[in-house]
């Protein structure tokens, strides 16, 4: 990939991670003052920890998210940026641009959700097997 691409997505990559720790710190400042105005009756306080669980809930795909993001940007000080990590193809950029963490090509990762699609149905058959067999 050619410098130009690369501190192009350099550039998307960290603008995306400065959202990201701005959005994670308003929650934090939202979720501290939800718990400190959090009294009241039953419903109320089952409100405020549905939308902690929630809160918290957001916080670890972002958190995870963030990961990723750091992950792509050692990938561009390595050069490796943009090269499928299974089959070493480069990525098409208009994936790259969808999806800047991307680490596999569009057929990899294809493949890759066929897979685990093809494992979740077999584990749910034989779950249901199990099931049956366990009516007798």
């Amino acid at each position: 990939m050619k410098k130009r691409e690369l501190d192009k997505f350099q550039k998307l990559l960290l603008e995306e991670k400065k959202k990201i720790i701005q959005h994670l710190a308003d929650l934090t400042e939202f979720s501290e003052q939800e718990l400190e105005n959090g009294s009241g009756d039953a419903v109320d306080i089952a409100s405020l920890e549905i939308n902690q669980a929630n809160i918290s809930k957001i916080g670890k795909r972002e958190a995870y998210l963030l990961k990723k993001i750091d992950y792509a940007l050692k990938k561009i000080e390595d050069k490796t940026y943009g090269d499928c990590e299974n089959c070493g193809e480069p990525i098409n950029p208009k994936r790259l641009e969808a999806r800047p963490v991307a680490a596999l090509c569009i057929d990899c990762k294809t493949e890759q959700e066929n897979s685990e699609r093809r494992y979740s149905t077999r584990e749910s058959e034989e779950d249901d097997n199990y099931m049956d067999d366990s009516a007798d």
